[in-house]
């Protein structure tokens, strides 16, 4: 399985990675700009960034290559939402995959922010250098991200990402859905 990911993060490379590793994937980090904010405010956003990143992921490798254009292109990204009958405001993970013609999403966990995190996005900050300064750390969004640091590591960043993409390779993998 030839895999082309929207991102040189190691992070999302790892999860992408982890997740297919069962299929032994030659997975190549393409740097493409998610057509979204630094930092999505939505699902609508989240959601349009991690399916920007897949099909130009997709485009890029297919286009560099030698006529081999790969099996699969994977957008992965996080963003901030609120929803009815939670509080506050929520960091949440969507994943796309593209094989070129079809283009399936699925979701991560989600997880409430600290207020005073959510009152520093609200300012105009991103969250990976918020975390980081919370933390005195540098590149946390490239390690546990907040989603390890805020479960006390029950989860990671990694693992986090994974389930959405997970979640988006379904269609294509299982037989459960209409395909055209």
């Amino acid at each position: 399985m030839n895999v082309a990911v929207g991102s040189t993060n190691p992070v999302k490379i790892g999860a992408v990675e982890r997740t297919l590793e069962r299929f032994e994937p030659t997975v190549t980090a393409v740097a493409v700009d998610s057509g979204v904010s630094e930092q999505p405010w939505s699902v609508e956003e989240t959601i349009t960034g991690a399916r920007n990143r897949a099909r130009r992921a997709y485009r890029a490798l297919a286009d560099e290559s030698d006529g081999e254009t790969p099996d699969y292109g994977v957008g992965l990204e996080g963003g901030v939402a609120r929803f009815d009958g939670t509080d506050g405001l929520s960091l949440i993970m969507w994943a796309a995959v593209t094989d070129g013609t079809d283009t399936n999403v699925g979701s991560g966990p989600s997880l409430r922010l600290p207020d005073d995190v959510t009152g520093r996005l609200e300012a105009g900050d991103e969250l990976g250098p918020v975390m980081d300064d919370l933390l005195d750390t540098t590149g946390v969004a490239e390690t546990e991200g907040a989603a390890g640091v805020l479960t006390d590591g029950l989860t990671d960043r990694t693992q986090a990402l994974g389930e959405g993409v997970a979640c988006a390779f379904g269609p294509f993998l299982t037989g459960y859905y209409d395909r055209e």
